[in-house]
């Protein structure tokens, strides 16, 4: 959702953009981040001027919330300033967000503790609280990260009218059907994974005449491709038509491996996944270093039968790329390291969905969890 009026950030140990004011440039990019030791996070503004990547705004005024989480609607000024217009702690930690409902009015935000947090942010300067729903506990005992439910982000389907959750503690896939006028919400039949699978992040991509979502699964390292069938009583069916680990085939990933991030690609052709922790690869800093990298792993999409096909294994740029995103035209993408508190910008051919050598790169305050092209 694009407004006017501002950037609306939420926030749990730090914090997630979620929306971004219009501006001409789009050579900006905004970032967020978790501090590295007590204290707010942060939200950045960084300009890529040809090589060069550099902050030109921030604010610390998000992330006072506690454990709990906080959050804020921060405006643009024309000089790049962030000012916060309204916000403040969240029920719960929440780790994503989405904006959904009729004229972009309604904002959830999913929680890594049980449940999901709604709001109205038709007026960013008045920020409002519309439901905290808790999911039930598991029906068994599990150890961490699956002892409780932990919808971990919501995506929208193409149609506006369904909220889909990957619930990482519950094994599930959680569907909301959407009231767009009211901002309310029916919880219907949920997609249950094996045990153990951990769903985390999803993309939903729409072929002339089919729906499928693609899953990344945080715990078993795997992605998942569900084709999506809407039924006549207001529900949502999957059935799965791909199955790989994140590297693509069955071989299994390296030992501590963790998946993170899953992105469609502005033409709808590649999906691309984040792998972290597994410093499988090596990247040169523009100060000739060589350091360990995660890799940003590319597939091509077939859009009759939602098979996958692997394309690249490319370096993120660092460790733990916990997110990622790619420009509107799809010809760059950035990486935002977490353990390495490093962004870079590659280049993406868009033809091939290959990424190229890297444009700049920033070393940021804390630890980045999220980059957004500002276009």
């Amino acid at each position: 959702m694009r407004t006017a009026h501002g950037i609306a950030v939420a926030l749990s140990a730090g914090f997630r953009l979620a929306t971004a004011a219009p501006f001409a440039e789009s050579s900006l990019l905004y970032v967020t981040s978790y501090p590295t030791g007590s204290g707010a996070g942060k939200v950045l503004t960084l300009k890529l001027d040809q090589t060069k990547l550099e902050t030109v705004a921030e604010s610390d005024s998000c992330g006072l919330g506690g454990e709990k989480g906080d959050l804020a609607a921060l405006k643009v000024g024309d000089d790049l300033s962030l000012t916060k217009l309204s916000g403040g702690p969240t029920v719960v930690g929440p780790v994503s967000t989405i904006v959904y409902g009729d004229g972009g009015r309604g904002w959830l935000l999913p929680t890594s503790e049980r449940g999901i947090d709604t709001y109205n942010i038709a007026d960013p300067a008045a920020v409002a609280l519309l439901k905290t729903q808790v999911f039930p506990a598991n029906a068994e005992v599990r150890p961490e990260p699956q002892n409780q439910a932990r919808p971990h982000q919501a995506v929208l389907d193409p149609t506006g009218e369904f909220l889909v959750f990957p619930d990482l503690g519950a094994d599930l896939l959680r569907v909301l059907k959407v009231d767009q006028a009211t901002l309310g919400y029916t919880e219907t039949k949920s997609h249950e994974f094996a045990r153990g699978t951990g769903p985390r992040h999803a993309a939903f991509f729409k072929s002339e005449s089919k729906t499928f979502l693609y899953v990344v699964c945080e715990l078993s390292n795997l992605i998942q491709g569900f084709s999506v069938t809407y039924n006549d009583d207001k529900s949502l069916s999957f059935t799965q038509v791909y199955n790989s680990t994140t590297h693509g085939g069955t071989d299994p990933v390296p030992a501590g491996t963790s998946a993170a991030e899953i992105t469609l690609s502005p033409d709808s052709k590649f999906l691309t996944v984040s792998s972290r922790n597994e410093k499988s690869l090596q990247y040169t800093l523009a100060n000739g270093t060589a350091v360990p990298s995660d890799p940003l792993i590319t597939f091509s999409i077939d859009a009759a039968s939602g098979a996958l096909a692997h394309v690249q294994t490319a370096p993120a740029g660092g460790v733990n790329p916990r997110h990622f995103s790619f420009n509107k035209d799809g010809s760059r993408v950035a990486s935002a390291l977490q353990s390495d508190g490093r962004v870079i910008v590659f280049e993406r051919d868009v033809a091939s969905g290959k990424i190229g050598k890297a444009v700049a790169e920033a070393n940021v305050f804390g630890m980045p969890n999220f980059v957004l092209f500002k276009e």
